[in-house]
């Protein structure tokens, strides 16, 4: 069963479940807001097995395999945090700004490279550094979502509309504190995995794949690092800096971050390590079917 679940199936439970939470916007009632629960839960169980299937195929972990798994498992990330915000807080508002974001993530890797990077390095840094990427990625979406629901709330107290269109946000205070967390988090996981992605491209095996760090997907990821290096320094040494301010910064940093990380793997041939795809993915397209794959014996140590 769990080979027949497809990209389609989980795509549509959380556009189903961001159907629902616009209109609760208009439409003040619990049972609403838990049918979108059920309906985003019901995508998170299908976009697991999708997850676990491809990773079984292939004999390896989803941020391992190809970056359309890797995109998957950030969107896997962000749906989580839906969930979890959801269940403890009833206000409505969240996932009218998270869940679009789902929608493209998961929209967007169909769309992308399904083959493997075939990184002949130990698998265990491979990890570390995927990790390290996709957490510091899901902190950058979590920031994105924070600074902009902070601007909303400031323009909806400065025109006094907070009982017009039914949003329900936290303080101006919290969504501040909340902003300026995901950052300081994000950054240094970001950093982990830029400096453990350059080690396994110079690591990696010349026969097997040529590594150049003047490929345009790893200067661009740089300066994105970089964007985001600036904005994690202006955080930490800025005294008293207007809340506004600080939520545009963030949407532009992070947002800048997102949309490059998308068009990068969108229009280019790498895997998520930054290097070119050696190789053909064990993993056909839906209907998932298990192929024996020699993806492993390149990882293993």
């Amino acid at each position: 069963m769990l080979s027949n679940v497809t990209l389609l199936c989980f795509f549509a439970s959380y556009l189903c479940a961001l159907v629902i939470e616009i209109t609760r916007l208009w439409v003040k009632s619990s049972v609403a807001r838990w049918v979108a629960v059920v309906f985003a839960f019901a995508g998170f169980v299908a976009h697991t097995a999708y997850l676990f299937e491809r990773s079984r195929a292939a004999d390896l972990p989803p941020l391992l395999t190809s970056t359309h798994d890797w995109m998957l498992v950030l969107a896997w990330l962000a749906v989580l945090i839906y969930l979890y915000v959801s269940t403890i807080d009833s206000s409505r508002g969240f996932g009218v700004f998270l869940l679009p974001i789902v929608v493209g993530l998961v929209g967007v890797s169909r769309f992308v490279s399904q083959t493997s990077s075939g990184l002949s390095v130990t698998r265990g840094w491979g990890m570390l550094h995927a990790a390290m990427w996709v957490l510091g990625a899901a902190g950058v979406v979590v920031g994105l979502v924070f600074s902009v629901m902070y601007l909303v709330q400031h323009r909806r107290l400065r025109e006094k509309k907070l009982l017009e269109d039914g949003l329900e946000l936290p303080s101006l205070e919290r969504l501040g504190r909340l902003n300026w967390w995901s950052v300081i988090i994000s950054v240094p996981l970001l950093s982990l995995g830029m400096v453990t992605g350059v080690g396994l491209s110079l690591a990696s095996d010349p026969a097997v794949q040529s590594v150049r760090l003047t490929e345009p997907s790893i200067v661009v990821s740089v300066i994105t690092w970089l964007v985001m290096m600036a904005l994690f320094a202006w955080l930490l040494t800025a005294r008293r800096t207007p809340g506004r301010l600080v939520a545009w910064r963030t949407v532009w940093a992070c947002g800048f971050l997102l949309l490059t990380l998308i068009i990068l793997q969108v229009f280019s041939s790498g895997g998520v390590h930054g290097v070119a795809d050696s190789q053909p993915s064990a993993i056909s397209h839906q209907p998932l079917v298990s192929q024996p794959s020699t993806l492993n014996a390149q990882l293993s140590t």
